[in-house]
C-alpha cells in the first residue's frame, strides 16, 4: 500500500484562482507541518493562469482527473507466491509463517497458474474419510525426496506424477508378506527402517518408491536389487512417523489448485473489486499487474483499508464541480467562497468559507492568522488569483478586505497589483487564441442544479466583444454539443468585458428561456447584463432562482 498523499485542488475546469489557491494553501500546510501534502488540478490550465505561472516561474501542478481508490491503494506491497512444483507441505509452511488463507500458485515468470486456499487445503488432507483415500498420494519421485529433505541412492522416472498409495512397513516379513498379496507394486509407496526382510520383499516385488528412514544404510544388494527393480530408494532423515505425514503432502501444488480462480488489475477502481468478492465464493483474488503478473491478493480485509490519497478542497465546496472520485475518499479540508452546495461528510472536518472575492484572499487571510508571512512567489500566487476572481477589484464580489490584501500582497510580492492584473487579463483575454471553441467554453466551466433543471456556464474575459462577435457561431455549436453531452437543460458562456465592466451571455436552452431569465435580449441567443461582471455573485443566483420556476 503506497504512503498517503493529501492532494490540495481546485473544481474541474480550473480558474486561476482555483489553481493558485491550491498552491499557495498547500504552501501554507507544509509550512505549518502537515507531511505529504502537495498541489494538485483537476483539469487544463487556461491561458491566463499559464501567463501567470510562467511569470512566477513556477511548474504546473500535476494534474489529477480520478481520484476513485484503487485495487493497488490498498493491498500490500509484498505478495507471497508459491511455485508450481514445490511440494504441499512446503504451501502449509507458507501459510503458517505469513498468517495467510491464499496462496497464489506461479510459473517461473511470475504469471498467475491458479490459486491454492488453506480451507481448501485443511479440508482435503485432515477430514477423516475411506482408508483408500487416506493413503493416495498425488506426487513424484523428485517432490517426495523435497518434502522429506531426503537423499537418493536410486532415482527412476524422478519427475513423474503418479496415482500412488502409501504403506509403512512396521511389522513382521510374514505379516507383510501377506499384507501385500493381491496389491499393486508399482503403484506403492513403501515406508520402513532398517527391516533387511521387508527391504529385500520390497525392491525384489518391485514397489515404485521405497523411503528408508532415519538416515539408515542402505544395504549395497538391497540398492543392487532396486536398480535391477526399477525400484526409487529414496533415504530420508525423518523418522517413521514423520516420513508418513510428509509423504502424503508431497503432492506438487499445481495439481491442487483452483483454476478458475479470480483475477483483477492493480489499477481496477475499488468498489469493482468489492462486488467481484461478494459474488465470489473465493475468499480472495489474484491481483495482477500491467504486464499480467502477480503483484498481490485482495481479500475482503482489504476492503476495510482507508484509501492512502485524501484532499483538501480549495475555491468550491459541491462535489458536482470536484475531481472524479472525490466522494469515495476522506475529504479532510475545505477553503472556499461559494456558496454552499450539497457537501456531506462522515467526520467533522476543517470548512473555511468566507464572503470574499477569492479563494485567493481567503488563504492570504489564513497565513495572516497563522502568523506565516508568505515569501515573494506565493504573495505572487495569491495576488494573481485575487485580482482574477475580483476582475482587478472591480467586481462587486470585490470587498474591502481584499483591496486591503491586494495592497498587502503586492507590497510582498513587489507587483503593483493594478499593473499585473492589467498583464493577466491581457494574456488571456485573446478568444482566437483558444485552441477551439471546445476550450474556450470549458476553461472555465461550472455545472449547478436549480430544482430539476441542471445548467452549466462557462465564463471567458474580453476587452472587446468583437472578437466574440466573429466567433459566435462556432460557440454555439460548441456549446450544443456541450449541452447534450452532459445532459444540460441550460448551457450558456458569459462573455466579459473588462473594460467596459459589462457581460453578454450567450446561452442556449428550452423554448421558455428567453421570457424567464429576464435579460434583454440583444440577438438569438444572446443577452445583455449590463453591469455584470461576477459569474457567481451576480449571474448564477438569478439563474437559480428563475430556472427553479420552469
Amino acid at each position: 500500500m503506497s504512503a498517503s498523499t493529501i492532494y490540495v485542488i481546485g473544481h474541474k475546469n480550473p480558474d486561476t484562482d482555483s489553481i493558485c489557491s491550491a498552491m499557495a494553501y498547500a504552501r501554507l500546510r507544509a509550512a505549518q507541518g502537515l507531511e505529504g501534502v502537495q498541489a494538485a488540478r483537476a483539469g487544463n490550465i487556461n491561458r491566463q493562469t499559464e501567463f501567470v505561472l510562467d511569470e512566477l516561474a513556477l511548474p504546473v501542478p500535476p494534474v489529477l482527473t480520478d481520484v476513485h481508490p484503487r485495487v493497488r491503494d490498498v493491498v500490500g506491497e509484498h505478495v507471497v507466491t508459491i511455485a508450481q512444483d514445490a511440494p504441499l507441505s512446503r504451501a502449509l509452511e507458507l501459510f503458517h509463517l505469513h498468517s495467510i488463507r491464499m496462496l497464489p500458485v506461479v510459473d517461473g515468470d511470475n504469471r498467475p497458474l491458479g490459486a491454492l486456499f488453506l480451507k481448501r487445503v485443511s479440508e482435503r488432507f485432515l477430514v477423516p474419510r475411506q482408508e483408500k483415500d487416506i493413503r493416495r498420494v498425488q506426487a513424484s519421485p523428485s517432490s517426495i525426496m523435497k518434502c522429506l529433505k531426503a537423499s537418493a541412492p536410486n532415482l527412476v522416472d524422478a519427475e513423474s506424477v503418479e496415482n500412488l498409495d502409501l504403506y509403512v512397513g512396521a511389522m513382521d516379513s510374514a505379516t507383510f508378506h501377506g499384507r501385500m498379496e493381491g496389491l499393486d507394486p508399482r503403484r506403492m509407496i513403501l515406508v520402513t527402517g532398517d527391516r533387511i526382510k521387508i527391504l529385500r520383499e520390497a525392491v525384489e516385488l518391485g514397489v515404485r518408491v521405497l523411503i528408508v528412514t532415519g538416515s539408515l544404510p542402505v544395504p549395497p544388494e538391497i540398492l543392487e536389487a532396486g536398480v535391477r527393480n526399477q525400484v526409487t530408494i529414496i533415504s530420508t532423515p525423518f523418522d517413521t512417523a514423520t516420513t508418513s505425514w510428509l509423504t502424503r503432502l508431497s503432492t506438487p501444488v499445481h495439481h491442487l489448485v483452483k483454476d478458475d480462480f479470480t483475477t483483477v488489475s492493480a489499477l481496477d477502481r475499488l468498489e469493482d473489486l468489492r462486488l467481484k468478492l461478494l459474488h465470489s465464493d473465493d475468499p480472495g483474488v489474484v491481483v495482477l499487474d500491467g504486464e499480467g503478473r502477480v503483484c498481490g491478493v485482495a481479500t475482503k480485509s482489504n476492503l476495510l483499508r482507508p484509501s492512502p490519497v485524501k484532499l483538501i478542497l480549495v475555491d468550491h465546496n459541491e462535489l458536482g464541480q470536484a475531481v472524479n472520485g472525490a466522494d469515495k475518499v476522506e475529504i479532510i479540508e475545505v477553503v472556499d467562497h461559494h456558496r454552499l452546495g450539497n457537501f456531506h461528510t462522515d467526520h467533522p472536518i476543517r470548512f473555511i468559507n468566507q464572503p470574499l472575492g477569492s479563494t485567493c484572499s481567503v488563504v492570504a487571510s489564513l497565513y495572516r492568522q497563522s502568523g506565516i508571512e508568505p515569501d515573494r512567489v506565493t504573495a505572487g500566487l495569491m495576488l494573481a488569483g485575487l485580482l482574477s476572481d475580483t476582475v482587478i477589484l472591480k467586481s462587486p464580489t470585490t470587498t474591502d478586505t481584499d483591496r486591503e490584501l491586494a495592497k498587502w500582497l503586492g507590497g510582498l510580492s513587489g507587483f503593483d497589483p493594478q499593473d499585473f492584473g492589467k498583464r493577466i487579463f491581457s494574456a488571456g483575454s485573446a478568444l482566437a487564441a483558444y485552441p477551439s471553441p471546445r476550450h474556450l467554453v470549458l476553461a472555465d466551466f461550472k455545472e449547478y442544479d436549480a430544482g430539476e433543471q441542471k445548467f452549466g456556464v462557462g465564463q471567458v474575459e474580453v476587452v472587446s466583444f468583437q472578437e466574440f462577435h466573429n466567433l459566435k457561431d462556432a460557440i454555439v455549436d460548441t456549446l450544443s454539443k456541450i449541452k447534450e453531452e452532459r445532459h444540460l437543460d441550460v448551457v450558456g458562456l458569459l462573455v466579459t468585458d473588462i473594460v467596459q465592466e459589462t457581460s453578454l451571455l450567450l446561452a442556449l436552452g428550452g423554448k421558455e428561456l428567453p421570457y424567464v431569465i429576464s435579460y434583454p435580449q440583444v440577438e438569438e441567443n444572446i443577452y445583455e447584463l449590463r453591469g455584470v461582471l461576477s459569474r457567481k455573485k451576480q449571474l448564477v443566483p438569478h439563474l437559480l432562482k428563475v430556472l427553479k420556476g420552469i
